[in-house]
């Protein structure tokens, strides 16, 4: 298999199955001496654990992470750092009903056009525990990130068509929320409205939103290498993602140059920064010095409960009642998963920009 590796300098390939012995990456780019252990690593990957809330799958993980290189007398070596996670309550057998049908909404059927062969055991691959690996070498560029000055911070901006409120939301109010929503009263909205999907044996999706403060302005490649279309990339390789915006976004679609343009202007202590951030802090593929701000649509969990219609392997059409531990709403678990894979992407391309000025190189060396 292709594809499971992402980055130019700051490198993680994933690695693992839902239901095979563990998942986990292997993070390959990281400079020497950024302290780190594992409870760093624990801390990120608790925030996507699962069994944590009613909305929520409650298969139990303990998902604790084992750092099995890179690492000595507590910081990085420079050298390649392993994570691994291990399975530890998988049930295999809940997914015997499904072994020769095509579940909606999942990638039961194009796995098997492309390969001949799928791992029906949740998933495999194309599980949401592969994103364990993700979030523990987003974790690590978060990490380096924070020692730029540069921070990140992600939440649930909706859920069930119910979003938040721009001028009641409070950042701390995030960990408050078990759909973690930094508007408490939609919050509340929210988990009636997900509650009463549940009864209809159904399920939600949502809007995630990330926030990354402090970004120096010229990051990034003016062609192929933009940085808002690796961060895009980075987002929908997720595998819940159906849409990307940054910025304005697709409003911007329905707006007018003279709106939508961001005005430039000189502060005496800032420098140069703009009165709006339509751009969502990137032009032309560069970082220009605002808030990056990252909008990522998640669609409602496929495996549900209720009735559906469906084929077999041997092309006859069939219901199916999916059956197993499943979340009813993906967006809460996610929301650390988009964070930390925007990290990854933010880090690989300020190490890229290292490279490209002449003068900048020579102050680095010396010269």
């Amino acid at each position: 298999m292709a594809g499971s590796s992402f980055g130019n300098i700051f490198k993680m390939a994933t690695w693992g199955e839902s239901h095979g012995k563990g998942t986990g990456v292997v993070v390959d780019g990281c400079p020497a001496g950024l302290a780190l252990d594992e409870a760093r690593i624990q801390a990120y990957l608790d925030r996507r654990k699962p069994g944590q809330t009613k909305y929520s799958t409650p298969r139990k993980e303990e998902d604790t992470v084992e750092i099995l290189s890179g690492i000595f007398e507590g910081k990085t070596t420079g050298t390649p750092i392993s994570m691994a996670v291990y399975n530890k309550t998988q049930r295999s057998g809940d997914y015997s009903a499904i072994a020769e049908c095509y579940r909606p909404g999942h990638a039961d059927y194009t796995f098997d056009q492309k390969y001949g062969f799928r791992d029906y055991r949740g998933g495999g691959r194309s599980s949401g525990r592969e994103t364990i690996g993700r979030v523990a070498a987003g974790a690590v560029a978060e990490e380096i990130l924070k020692e730029l000055g540069i921070n990140l911070y992600a939440y649930t901006k909706s859920i069930c068509g119910i979003t938040i409120d721009e001028n009641k939301a409070l950042r701390e109010n995030i960990i408050k929320s078990p759909l973690f929503m930094p508007d408490l009263e939609a919050s509340e909205k929210a988990e009636e409205a997900l509650l009463k999907r549940m009864k209809e044996q159904n399920s939600a999706g949502g809007i995630i939103e990330c926030i990354v403060t402090g970004m120096p302005a010229g990051i990034g490649e003016p062609v192929f290498e933009k940085l808002d279309a690796n961060i895009a990339k980075a987002v929908m390789s997720i595998g819940a993602v159906k849409g990307v915006e940054i910025g304005a976004g697709f409003a911007a679609a329905a707006s007018s140059g003279s709106v939508n343009n961001d005005s430039f202007y000189n502060d005496k202590n800032k420098g140069i920064i703009k009165k709006t951030n339509n751009a969502g802090g990137i032009l032309g593929g560069i970082s220009d010095g605002s808030d990056i701000t990252i909008r990522a649509a998640i669609k409602p969990t496929p495996s549900i409960a209720g009735m559906q219609h469906t084929v077999n392997k041997a092309g006859e059409n069939i219901d199916i009642e999916i059956k197993g531990r499943h979340d009813p709403v993906i967006v809460p678990r996610a929301v650390v998963v988009v964070e930390t894979m925007v990290a990854a992407v933010i880090l690989d391309m300020l190490m890229v920009s290292m490279t490209s000025r002449l003068d900048l190189m020579k102050k680095f060396f010396g010269f």
